[in-house]
């Protein structure tokens, strides 16, 4: 019987894995212009460190954690409470007052599989730990766009405030008395959420609920004066960068750690997983992780939904493998003068490829093509003895003469500045 991989866990094959380095490739690029520093952490936690910063009657914390029960620890669900720690732990403010951090990996979560959906997961997580202005707010969303335009992909950008403990708890229970109203109407997760975590019933995906609550009020009407100056100065912003974006007041999140500004890089084209990024600002969590009392913000965007999405939008014609140079060797002593060459053409960082089965130079040219090579040497017995090889052009088919008079090495050294050109 074939041993097949576990439900919800996926591997990640060839042409795919070239998408996913393009998409990590440029997020580092973008990522290290705004200063960021990428930081790895494990992949097992202590359980507390969920529960305490997610929230324990969040849906995560509740359902989806993979815990190891006797021993009180959990494989990650998400990025911020693991790096958080490691910000703390490791005293990272001392270095410096502001750190831009970010990370790349797999996270994991016990949800039912579903397309964009998977129960080990990877995600890309930035933070900016220490600065309190609107301002980084607005650019931390401005380079999330940038990664967007740079990977060709289209999505929109919400936004929202979800106040702070000085005007949430007044929005809290006025939100609570409009679904009391109308809690028989509700589904029995908001039912449930009702008097545990009311916001949550604002982005319930039942068609029922979303129906009720678009009369439901707006935290946006009851944000205080710092609240309210903070996201119109979040605004501001964004149109000075001319990012654009549009403020939708029933986002909420599912992480209990959010304040103040929340934002997400929405699609169509994913059906239910309409967000392929997701974040927003976490004043207070670092604290209440037995931290220093430093502000901070951050976002984390799902690999697996951002290759979907290149799919689906059909940037992945420019990502397949390619090879510079191909040797086509013919007899003995041409296969073992290539693959010395080969190696050496290795070394001067050329992707360079051989066939050692000895196959006719027929069948190597169209292994040269599968490979999708720029270029192919071609080396018979004859070639060495007349010491000049025949450089194809695989796009052109145009041919020259290569010299192999000269060392390997020498040889080696020029091969690049020819098909470099």
């Amino acid at each position: 019987m074939k041993i097949k991989a576990i439900n919800g866990f996926k591997d990640i094959l060839l042409d795919t894995v070239l998408r996913w380095q393009h998409i990590e490739q440029t997020a580092r690029d973008i990522f290290e212009r705004f200063g960021m520093r990428e930081i790895r952490t494990p992949i097992l936690e202590k359980t507390e460190l969920f529960s305490r910063s997610i929230g324990e009657a969040t849906d995560i914390v509740e359902k989806e954690m993979y815990t190891f029960t006797d021993k009180g620890i959990t494989m990650r669900p998400e990025a911020t409470a693991s790096l958080l720690r490691a910000f703390i732990e490791h005293g990272l403010h001392v270095l410096q007052p502001v750190q831009r951090l970010y990370t790349i990996g797999p996270m994991f979560r016990h949800e039912r599989p579903q397309k964009g959906r998977l129960r080990q997961f990877h995600q890309m997580d930035v933070e900016i730990i220490g600065a309190h202005e609107p301002q980084v707010d607005a650019e931390l969303m401005a380079m999330g766009q940038m990664l967007m335009d740079a990977l060709g992909l289209s999505v929109s950008l919400e936004i929202n405030s979800l106040g702070c403990p000085d005007c949430r708890p007044g929005f809290r229970a006025h939100l609570i008395k409009y679904l009391e109203e109308r809690k028989e109407d509700l589904c029995p997760d908001c039912r449930r959420r009702l008097t545990i975590n009311p916001l949550r019933t604002l982005d319930c995906k039942n068609r029922g609920c979303k129906a009720l609550v678009q009369d439901a009020p707006s935290i946006l009407d009851a944000l205080c004066n710092n609240c309210s100056e903070h996201f119109a100065a979040v605004e501001q912003t964004l149109n000075l960068l001319g990012v654009s974006y549009k403020k939708n007041r029933f986002m909420v999140r599912g992480l209990d750690y959010y304040t103040r500004t929340t934002f997400e890089f929405i699609t169509d084209e994913l059906g239910a997983q309409a967000a392929v990024g997701a974040g927003g600002r976490y004043d207070g969590l670092i604290r209440q992780l037995g931290g220093p009392d430093l502000p901070g913000i951050g976002f984390a965007l799902g690999i697996e939904r951002l290759v979907l999405l290149m799919t689906q939008q059909d940037n992945c014609k420019a990502l397949k493998p390619s090879t510079d140079l191909f040797i086509a060797a013919l007899g003995k002593e041409a296969a073992e003068y290539a693959a010395v060459l080969v190696h050496k053409c290795r070394e001067h960082n050329l992707k360079t490829a051989m066939d050692y089965s000895g196959r006719s130079l027929k069948a190597q040219m169209k292994q040269a093509a599968r490979t999708d090579s720029r270029y192919t040497l071609i080396i018979g017995d004859r070639e060495l003895s007349e010491k000049k090889a025949i450089l194809r052009n695989m796009q052109t088919q145009e041919q020259v003469t290569f010299p192999l008079g000269e060392s390997i090495e020498k040889q080696a050294k020029k091969l690049p500045i020819i098909i470099q050109s």
